[in-house]
Parts: C-alpha cells; sequence; structure tokens
C-alpha cells in the first residue's frame, strides 16, 4: 500500500520520504515541504533484508516526530526497491545517487559511489541529471562486500580496516578481484608471514584499481565526491584518489545520497513537476532502467579484470 492518499494534509503540513533499500543496508531520508531534510538514518540487517529499511524508517518518523500518515509521498531506490509496497513508485539508483549526491555537493560533476553489492560512477551535469554512468553489480570485486570478506579473514573488524590501512609502507600485490578467491589469496600472504598492515593496504589497493576501471569508462571529470558506505573508509578513498589522479570529497550524508535523491523526487511528484521537466526524468530514466536490465541479464563469473 502507497503512503499517498486521497485525503493528504495541505501541503504546508506534508512530508515526503525517500528509502535506499540496499543490498546490506536500509537507508530513509524524510523532507518537510520546503525540502528540507528533516531526518536520516542508516540501518542494516543482512543481505537485501527488509528489516533494515523498517528500522531504518521508523527511527527516521521517530527523528521527525512525525507519524507515517504525515508522510504524503514515498519514492523508493536500491538494490530492493521493487520490494516495498510503500513506496509510491521506484526510480534507479543511478538516478537517485546523482540527484542526492549534486543537492549534497552542487559542484560535483563525477559521483564514485561504492555500496555493499555494487560500484557505480556517474558523471553528471549542474542540474544533477546523469551525462553517463558506469556501474559493477556483476560481483563483490571492489564493493563493501569484498572489503567486508577480506576483513574477515584478517580477523579486523570492517571500521577497522581503513585506519590500519592508512599505516602501510608498501603494500603487498592481490591480484584476484573476486572476493572468496582473494580471501584465499589474503591467507596464504599472511600464513608467509606478510605483515597484517601490508596486506590491507594491498587489498585497498586492488580495490582502487577496480574503481579506476570504472572511472575510465566515464572519464574524470572534476569536482569528484564520493558516496555510499566505503566513503567512510579513509584508506579506501586515499588508494582511489591516487588511482584516478583526481582529489575525492566526501559529502555531508555520503551514505544516503540514494535515499535523499529518492525524497527529492517524491518532493517533486508532490510539488507537481512541470510536464517539459517530467517528460525528460522519464525518457533518462527509461534508458537507465533499459541499460540495468541488459548488465542483470549478463552476469559472468568473476575475472581479475576491471569492468
Amino acid at each position: 500500500m502507497a503512503t499517498a492518499n486521497t485525503n493528504a494534509a495541505p501541503l504546508a503540513d506534508s512530508y515526503v520520504l525517500g528509502i535506499d533499500f540496499g543490498s546490506t543496508t536500509g537507508k530513509a531520508v524524510i523532507l518537510n515541504h520546503n525540502g528540507d531534510i528533516v531526518a536520516a538514518q542508516v540501518s542494516s540487517k543482512g543481505a537485501v533484508s527488509d528489516e533494515g529499511v523498517k528500522d531504518a524508517l521508523a527511527a527516521a518518523l521517530s527523528e521527525a516526530n512525525i507519524t507515517v500518515d504525515r508522510i504524503s509521498r514515498t519514492v523508493s531506490t536500491g538494490y530492493g526497491r521493487r520490494m516495498l509496497d510503500i513506496a509510491d513508485r521506484s526510480i534507479t539508483e543511478i538516478t537517485c545517487h546523482a540527484r542526492g549526491a549534486v543537492h549534497l555537493s552542487p559542484d560535483a560533476r563525477l559521483v564514485i559511489d561504492i555500496g555493499g553489492q555494487d560500484s557505480k560512477v556517474i558523471a553528471v551535469d549542474a542540474n544533477g541529471l546523469v551525462a553517463r554512468f558506469a556501474m559493477n553489480d556483476r560481483c563483490a570485486g571492489g564493493t563493501g562486500k569484498f572489503l567486508e570478506t577480506l576483513a574477515r579473514a584478517v580477523n579486523v573488524e570492517l571500521d577497522e580496516m581503513g585506519p590500519i590501512a592508512m599505516e602501510a609502507k608498501n603494500g603487498v600485490q592481490v591480484s584476484s578481484m573476486c572476493a572468496t578467491f582473494a580471501e584465499t589469496e589474503v591467507i596464504a600472504l599472511l600464513a608467509e608471514g606478510q605483515p597484517k598492515v601490508e596486506v590491507l593496504g594491498g587489498v585497498h589497493a586492488a580495490m582502487a584499481k577496480r574503481t579506476q576501471g570504472l572511472v575510465a569508462r566515464v572519464g574524470v571529470t572534476e569536482p569528484v565526491i564520493m558516496t555510499g558506505g566505503v566513503s567512510r573508509n579513509p584508506a579506501a578513498v586515499a588508494h582511489i584518489e591516487d588511482a584516478i589522479g583526481a582529489k575525492i570529497s566526501i559529502p555531508p550524508m555520503a551514505q544516503t545520497a540514494g535515499a535523499l535523491g529518492a525524497a527529492l523526487f517524491a518532493l517533486d511528484d508532490l510539488n507537481e513537476m512541470n510536464a517539459a521537466a517530467a517528460s525528460a526524468d522519464d525518457a533518462i530514466e527509461s534508458e537507465l532502467m533499459t541499460a540495468e536490465i541488459a548488465m542483470q541479464a549478463c552476469k559472468p563469473a568473476c575475472s581479475g579484470t576491471p569492468d
């Protein structure tokens, strides 16, 4: 059941909701009728779990001090966006991440988003519209799942591995980009006596190389910003900067950029976008959905080469 209703409150009393149903986390952002962010929450409850979304939504409603019936419009995005009955419509991750990222950093022209199961590089224009993009959702290589698997292999907490890797002097080469093969390789390196800190340096360098491959397909256009959960990892950011040869900025609310973009589209709906703008958005979204379907239809085995 969608949140919108025929007896909706007047616009001045209305709120909109953006939900990013990610592969490992749920994110929720609530805006008031002026477009002000009144709540933003992140919750993790396992792979593609609606429990994370429910927790994030409950926390966001509590932060905003409203009940769900005050939400006049909901837009969903993310890995499981079509699984949400509360959404009035769903929009692709590429579109929502671009919109949210440019709202957070208006000067941004390239967005690197690394989530739990996929990586996205999006060139955007001044209006937050997608100009070009490249996406890797074929395997976990170079994603948050890749880092999570290797953090477990070296017996450190996920939040600790970035700061530890920053201490690496030379790093060791990690050649496998498949998370499973890389885990075996990392265990072998540790068994050979390689220091944990240097192994972690190699892990982050390998991930950056994968990201560099995506950036090369789009082209470096500055300023560059990074969103998604991996943006909180300082070693990941530093290695990607070195790999692409450009400074990366991390905006506030980087992990909730997709949900913010979804909320902004929900606000557009509430304000009844003009027909020309709506038509342009629909055309872009149709193209992105076609590309997304094509990528999901072809999922070859993992390889060590960047997409």
